[in-house]
């Protein structure tokens, strides 16, 4: 039973692994008995954090990439092959956003929004396959966002791009189930992350977000962590293809 609750001997990817939601999970996977290999573009605070962990006698990795980049990726993968030979999960965290209204947008604010959220996330599922299907019960996690799902004050660029993962996570849960490959996708509302806090700093706005939060509170980056850990773990081996909001019942609400 307690094998079905735990991460022992996982070995695991997390972009944007350094602060928030990607560090939340980065936190709980090695506290579950995961080995970790974080991603992110500061390379002093991947430092900093693999320090820590291995401190504290997890086992953890980490380089600096930017993952927007595809000649990044591949430099990722090819550090992570230097330390594995097969992983079982990747969580495409990393993302950014800017937010306009749609007609304000340059072609190059479009653009990074598109790399950094999506076509990152696209190739790292591409360039992980081979190593995933070698693990015969492996698990992507996409961290999407409600705004995929539904309309946001984020900009409609930021949520083209989640709801593309959303539809990304569903075909390939298809197409490489037969390879032992799950892939869901967690999709939080307003979590207490850096990028949440540059619009949750205004109070008018926090609190027209907690009128739509039936819980009345902003969620926790561990909350995020919490699902994406179970997402991975023997317990859901039957769980696939879904996008799972985690929002205070955000979704939920209507009149």
């Amino acid at each position: 039973m307690a094998s079905r609750w735990s991460l022992k001997d996982k070995r695991a990817i997390i972009t944007g692994g350094t602060k928030g939601i990607g560090k939340a999970i980065a936190d709980e996977f090695v506290l579950l008995g995961a080995e970790i290999f974080i991603v992110a573009r500061n390379k002093a605070e991947v430092e900093d954090c693999v320090g820590n962990w291995r401190s504290e006698g997890f086992t953890a990795y980490g380089v600096s990439a930017d993952i927007s980049e595809a000649g990044e990726r591949a430099k990722v993968i090819s550090k992570v092959k230097n330390n594995w030979d097969k992983f079982d999960i990747l969580i495409n965290n990393a993302g950014t956003n800017i937010r306009k209204k749609t007609v304000e947008y340059s072609d190059e604010e479009y653009e990074i929004i598109f790399k950094t959220n999506l076509q990152s996330a696209f190739d790292m599922c591409k360039r992980s396959f081979p190593l995933l299907k070698k693990s015969g019960t492996a698990s992507i996690i996409n961290i999407s966002s409600v705004a995929g799902l539904t309309h946001l004050k984020t900009g409609s660029p930021y949520g083209m791009t989640k709801a593309a993962m959303n539809q990304l996570s569903k075909n390939l849960a298809v197409e490489w189930a037969a390879d032992g490959i799950r892939v869901n996708t967690i999709a939080p509302w307003y979590i207490e992350t850096p990028l949440a806090k540059q619009v949750l700093s205004n109070q008018n706005y926090l609190d027209e977000v907690l009128s739509r939060t039936p819980m009345k509170r902003v969620g926790k980056p561990e909350e995020i962590a919490g699902l994406a850990s179970f997402l991975c773990m023997p317990a859901s081996s039957y769980i696939t293809g879904q996008c799972i909001a985690v929002d205070g019942g955000f979704t939920a609400l209507g009149f």
